[in-house]
């Protein structure tokens, strides 16, 4: 038998709570019992999202979040800024294109973070837009973008809304939506909600409200008044995941019993403790010192050692799944999520694994010292 670690940053670990909550009898959806838990659930997302704003909660992925936003907020022959500098970024344009959107592309290397003085710049160029789209933080490099100074300056611009993707942030790092002028803002529950995937979040504005009601875009699922007038009534209007919903009641009641101040200082704990892990074995991380989250940690392969073996041998070898590199860095780099229900013992487990692996492929390195490194961390050393 071999214990099995998923270190991924998407779909993570689920908490035995949450799992023996999703297997108690199915309930009808239209019955006070799910009522309760669903607005109890509204009610758990706006203290994890820190908004008094509307919360509409979805039966799809994070990547239906994303298409929701566009199809609600926009007429087609709108322009939009999108800067991206990941994979999320770009499904990003792509979405725009798809909805007939002028995309004005701001593009960056993966390795890099968005600048908000290009944002500034691009809505001086074109104070026509419509709406501002950025990733918070990039799943597939690891970098966090600062949000909070780009929504300082869209809140100026009265017709432009500011979208912003926190599928991974959400959980990880701060995200304060009211506070930080963010009109829109997204997650998945297989990140930082601690659940199986199968549910989305979006929060709604009265700005983005607003440019609702210009929205000339088709739509009938993703229809979001539709779910603002059905939670007015307590309910929902589709048939929802009614075990994942279930779920979500439990994992809410877990992250408020932390707090999320308890939630983000674990994550930035974790985090520090696999940056210093994977830097005592002598690699080099990815993302770049300024844009560091607390979701994922992508590392650049060694010189010599083959990216994908690392991957595979430590998932069948050594039971601990971790992520490769997408697009341009498939066998380049690796990707280490601690992301939602992790511990300090998860890192110094996935470490050992990363260890192990690495001599096994004929890398170079002090035997112990990421382990060493990361207990440093958690010791407080």
């Amino acid at each position: 038998m071999q214990k099995k670690y998923l270190m991924t940053p998407g779909p993570t670990p689920v908490p035995s709570e949450v799992l023996l909550a999703q297997a108690r009898p199915m309930i009808h959806h239209r019955t006070p019992d799910f009522s309760a838990m669903l607005m109890e659930c509204v009610d758990g997302l706006k203290y994890v999202f820190q908004t008094a704003n509307d919360v509409l909660i979805l039966a799809c992925s994070g990547t239906g979040a994303m298409e929701s936003s566009f199809a609600n907020l926009f007429c087609a022959g709108d322009t939009v800024i999108v800067a991206r500098n990941g994979k999320f970024g770009d499904r990003m344009v792509s979405l725009a294109k798809v909805y007939g959107l002028v995309v004005v592309d701001l593009t960056y290397e993966w390795t890099e973070v968005v600048r908000p003085a290009d944002i500034a710049k691009a809505l001086e160029e074109h104070p026509d837009a419509r709406g501002v789209v950025v990733v918070q933080s990039e799943t597939s490099t690891g970098v966090l973008n600062d949000v909070e100074a780009i929504g300082a300056i869209v809140k100026d611009f009265d017709d432009c809304v500011f979208i912003v993707d926190s599928i991974t942030g959400i959980g990880a790092v701060p995200c304060l939506t009211d506070e930080w002028h963010l009109d829109v803002v997204m997650t998945g529950s297989q990140k930082g909600l601690m659940l199986p995937p199968g549910l989305a979040a979006v929060t709604v504005s009265p700005k983005a409200w607003r440019a609702y009601e210009r929205s000339t875009l088709p739509k009938f699922y993703f229809d979001w008044m539709r779910y603002k007038k059905n939670l007015d009534k307590q309910t929902t209007p589709f048939t929802p995941a009614v075990s994942l919903v279930v779920g979500l009641t439990e994992a809410l009641r877990l992250m408020r019993e932390e707090t999320i101040e308890g939630i983000i200082s674990r994550h930035s704990r974790l985090a520090e403790a696999t940056r210093k892990g994977c830097e005592a074995l002598g690699m080099k991380l990815f993302a770049p010192p300024e844009g560091r989250g607390s979701a994922v940690t992508p590392v650049w392969v060694p010189e010599g050692v083959d990216g994908k073996k690392i991957v595979s041998i430590m998932k069948n070898k050594y039971g601990v799944t971790i992520a490769g590199g997408q697009d341009d860095y498939v066998g380049r780099i690796f990707r280490v999520g601690h992301l939602g229900y992790f511990g300090d013992f998860d890192i110094i487990t996935t470490l050992a694994a990363l260890e192990m692996t690495l001599a096994e492929l004929g890398y170079d390195f002090e035997r112990g010292a990421g382990i060493k490194a990361a207990e440093a961390v958690f010791m407080g050393e």
